[in-house]
């Protein structure tokens, strides 16, 4: 069985076989040979990048994501990047100095061009998290007196300098933004066609919203290139559907990684530090533990509600496996509708009624199944204790998984940090407060 690409240049470069390593890489489309290379530790990583042809190792730097410049960097000095890095698009730019140390930073920086470093300064200009720091500053425009041929022009003339040129912004003398045309639309106009007139409203996004939210909003409408204006509704860049799929793709590795009580890895599993794998994992695991401590300390509270009724403590696993299950389920539908603009923090109340109502709905389905198991074995009183837990519980999980995700917006924290094991952990101390106070109601003990 032939060795996979991946296989055969770790292979290659961990034996110092560079005349293969060289062989695979050339053979590989840029995109290909960075997936390759950006999933190995930095050392092999640096030495396959040494190989790389000059025309290849820019690309190839270009496709690697910020974390593995910053790491390359390290690895070479600035001036084996420099090249690689004046080749970058300002956006990717902003976000690799980011990475970097300050220091290496202005080294960089001093080598660019004055253009260059002019729109650069226009992405770093706004805050980080904010599409203004993701955009692109470069861009054609055209203005509402124009006709389809002058615009046309522009774009041939600049087509290669910019990221998009499918989704033309249209802009008055002030640089306000007023519409937008696609470049079908100019090729089908007549060439002294006004573009006012055939521009339509556009879908834009102010520099300082949300990245996240705004590629999210990108993505689902398919905007090949969503126009970004400031304070002032002066077009100040563009986000490009390319560069939010990137973000959404990254949020979406953060989110399901924290779902999971942890946090991503920068580099593939295989490759990837024992240090490295413990250390995304075991801060989650403090917490948890932490956490966890509530329901000992419940336990503890009614240990002598258990002692008069032994088998109460049969129904625990069950009991707290519905309530987390149910609250996970609830944030994670939530969590979405506040990704997808579907709710705001503002519709809380609503959330919370939805949510109460399907909890109940839930937890009535189940408690009917429990009341009668549980009666046919233990008998009813225990019987409608189990039942009436479950629809309890199940109402409070779904109410709390469904407004955490909200809460967490309010504070300005990630939504995806209310994850599952930590919802689920909530709900069980809880739900033993509710479980053990209808027990001492029914049983009377």
């Amino acid at each position: 069985m032939p060795a996979t690409p991946t296989r055969a240049l770790d292979s290659a470069l961990r034996e110092k076989n560079l005349t293969e390593a060289s062989a695979i890489l050339t053979a590989l489309a840029p995109q290909e040979a960075a997936a390759l290379l950006e999933a190995m530790p930095p050392h092999l990583r640096t030495i396959g990048f040494r190989l790389l042809h000059k025309d290849q190792a820019v690309e190839v730097f270009d496709d690697f994501d910020a974390a593995a410049q910053a790491e390359l960097i390290h690895e070479l000095g600035t001036a084996d990047v420099a090249e690689a890095f004046d080749n970058l698009e300002p956006e990717d730019r902003a976000e690799l100095l980011d990475e970097l140390p300050a220091t290496i930073a202005k080294q960089l920086v001093r080598s660019l061009s004055r253009e260059e470093r002019e729109l650069t300064a226009v992405v770093l200009g706004f805050p980080r998290g904010s599409v203004g720091r993701r955009m692109s500053p470069e861009f054609i425009h055209a203005f509402t007196d124009e006709n389809a041929e002058q615009v046309l022009d522009r774009v041939k003339a600049r087509g290669h300098q910019v990221s998009s040129i499918y989704i033309v912004p249209v802009v008055d003398h002030s640089r306000r933004l007023v519409g937008v045309v696609s470049l079908r639309d100019l090729l089908l106009a007549g060439t002294d066609e006004t573009i006012g007139p055939i521009a339509k409203t556009p879908i834009f996004a102010h520099a300082l919203d949300d990245a996240e939210t705004t590629a999210e909003r990108c993505v689902d409408r398919g905007i090949s290139a969503m126009p970004v204006v400031d304070a002032e509704d002066r077009l100040v860049g563009v986000l490009t559907l390319d560069d939010a799929i990137e973000i959404v793709d990254a949020a979406r590795d953060v989110d399901e990684a924290r779902a999971g009580a942890r946090e991503p890895l920068r580099e593939s599993y295989l490759y990837a530090s024992i240090f490295a794998i413990t250390r995304s994992r075991v801060v989650w695991l403090f917490v948890l533990a932490v956490s966890a401590i509530l329901t000992v300390n419940v336990l503890e509270i009614f240990e002598g509600t258990l002692e008069q009724k032994v088998a109460l403590a049969l129904f625990i696993p069950l009991l707290t496996g519905i309530g987390g299950n149910t609250g996970s389920q609830a944030a994670t539908t939530v969590t979405r509708a506040l990704a997808t603009g579907e709710v705001s923090p503002r519709d809380a109340g609503r959330v919370a009624g939805k949510e109460i109502r399907v909890g109940f709905t839930m937890g009535t389905a189940l408690g009917v199944v429990g009341l009668a198991v549980a009666s046919a074995i233990y008998g009813l009183d225990i019987g409608v204790v189990i039942g009436l837990t479950i629809v309890s519980v199940c109402t409070m999980a779904a109410t709390v998984g469904g407004l955490m995700p909200l809460l967490a917006k309010t504070v300005r924290v990630d939504p995806a940090v209310f994850s599952t094991p930590f919802i689920s952990t909530f709900c069980d101390a809880t739900g033993l407060i509710i479980y053990f106070m209808i027990a001492k109601t029914v049983l009377g003990i």
